[in-house]
């Protein structure tokens, strides 16, 4: 270990809100939504089949064990996936071209396979070893403690070997490991929920929120597929509905209002309504989308009396671009 354990909310306690000014917030937050719109268009349909809860939930820990914040696993969530589904893309390319030898073609398909299943566990490392270089509040992961871990774990890697599967994540993404997470956006929509006058204190729903994210990528697949029910209002929707929903999958502005919206509900339900026209008016994401994200990350989760569900999401959910930000004064 690179120092003491400590839990992982320690890291909050040098957190406020309101110290940022209001130029700045409404900047970030169209910034935001300007990546969040381009990230719903270019969404493909393998997105999501690396965010297993086996998987996430290692990244969750082993960011616990080395003391690292919530935002750097979230961070290695979102690295992963992108790199994973890289590599799955590229072995169903090398697949393709290989003579059509039957039996040659098996061979090779299981080959890569094998070679990718081999090196999962040292990408997964590498992924929270480059998601802590990118924070500037954690202290970046050594060589020599990732490599204890792996050899914990019985894989036995050298630092060379280290440093060429980070290489490989790095080259794979383009170099382009700074992604946005849920959680940047939940962030900047308290920041802009407390210059608004919100009735809730941003930092009693920003604990919450972080409780209910983590919530929400162990539980993924089933709260997104009970959104994907109540939009085509269907509880067996087909393969090509499934795919289209993929755009909702990647929208994090949506997933951060209905984060904040349950989290509101759970603080001060009497406030909830409030919060949630606050939320509608910054980012012009439908009540009834907001509502019911909230109504499915709270039934997921706690199973609690729920807020009411006023409406369906509309079914052109999937399809939906995200209106310009209001100013963060509306």
């Amino acid at each position: 270990m690179d120092g003491p354990m400590r839990p992982r909310s320690a890291s909050l306690v040098d957190f406020q809100f309101g110290v940022v000014a209001t130029e700045t917030i409404e900047d970030a937050l169209l910034h935001l939504a300007q990546q969040n719109e381009q990230a719903v268009r270019e969404a493909s349909g393998r997105l999501g089949r690396f965010r297993e809860p086996q998987i996430v939930e290692f990244v969750f820990l082993l960011s616990e064990q080395w003391c690292l914040e919530k935002s750097v696993s979230y961070q290695a969530v979102e690295i992963l996936e992108r790199f994973m589904v890289k590599q799955a893309e590229n072995i169903c390319r090398q697949a393709t071209i290989q003579p059509r030898d039957n039996k040659r073609e098996s061979q090779n398909w299981r080959a890569l396979k094998q070679q990718l299943v081999n090196k999962f566990t040292l990408r997964l490392v590498s992924c929270v070893q480059l998601a802590s270089k990118l924070s500037f509040r954690n202290k970046i992961i050594s060589n020599i403690t990732v490599l204890n871990f792996l050899q914990a774990l019985g894989y036995l890697h050298t630092k060379e070997e280290l440093l060429e599967s980070e290489l490989d994540v790095l080259k794979s993404l383009n170099f382009r490991i700074n992604l946005p997470t849920p959680l940047a956006y939940v962030e900047t929509l308290l920041e802009v929920l407390g210059y608004n006058g919100c009735l809730v204190p941003a930092m009693r729903l920003h604990a919450t929120c972080l409780t209910l994210l983590d919530l929400v990528y162990l539980l993924h697949e089933p709260i997104y597929e009970s959104l994907l029910r109540a939009s085509i209002e269907n509880s067996t929707p087909s393969q090509l509905q499934g795919e289209k929903f993929t755009s909702v999958k990647e929208d994090f502005m949506l997933l951060a209002v209905g984060i904040i919206a349950a989290s509101a509900f759970i603080q001060n339900h009497e406030c909830w309504s409030q919060v949630v026209g606050h939320l509608q008016s910054i980012t012009g994401i439908a009540l009834a989308s907001i509502a019911e994200f909230s109504y499915a990350i709270l039934t997921h989760g706690v199973g609690a009396n729920t807020p009411g569900r006023q409406q369906s999401i509309p079914p052109h959910l999937a399809a939906r671009a995200l209106k310009t930000v209001a100013s963060s004064n509306t």
